[in-house]
């Protein structure tokens, strides 16, 4: 078995990536490296974090982990640095930052809340529930009150004054 260079492998790897994103027949029949060695290599630079798409034709069908991986890559990268990146990955810079804020908002899920962060939010929905309720009784009473008065003032445009006796 032949031993492959850290840097053939990389170059192999980027070849399954976008924007060239050959086949695994295609590759193992240009270069001699059979199917399966060329998946061990394309999942090793995934664990690894880097991004090797599993469907590169559509970029949001990626999964979770390979939209993180995007995510972590480009985190330190400026402006001009993350074009050439997206160039490279057959991305948009857009896409990328939309899933930098689906992780972080993902981060930010109510879930992650702490147990008294989560009783606090409870009680403050238990307590915003009772001001709701109280605010409905108290504007029930207030129109009942607006129609006693308003029928009041019917009758003393029908009968009159009703102190007369």
């Amino acid at each position: 078995m032949p031993k492959y260079s850290e840097e053939f492998k990389e170059k192999i790897v980027q070849k399954m990536m976008p924007p060239n994103s050959q086949s695994v027949a295609q590759i193992s029949r240009d270069t001699g490296v059979c199917g399966p060695t060329l998946y061990t290599w394309k999942n090793k630079y995934q664990r690894e974090g880097r991004a090797v798409p599993a469907d590169p034709s559509n970029p949001e069908n990626w999964s979770g982990q390979d939209k993180l991986a995007v995510v972590i890559e480009t985190a330190a990268l400026n402006e001009q640095e993350l074009s050439e990146y997206c160039r490279k990955k057959g991305l948009y810079a857009e896409q990328v930052e939309r899933w930098k804020e689906m992780a972080v908002n993902g981060y930010d899920a109510p879930e992650r809340l702490t147990k008294a962060e989560r009783r606090e939010l409870q009680q403050l929905k238990k307590k915003s529930r009772k001001t709701e309720k109280e605010l409905i009784r108290k504007e029930k009473a207030l129109a009942e009150a607006a129609a006693l008065l308003i029928l009041e003032k019917k009758a003393q445009a029908i009968w009159g004054d009703g102190g007369e006796g």
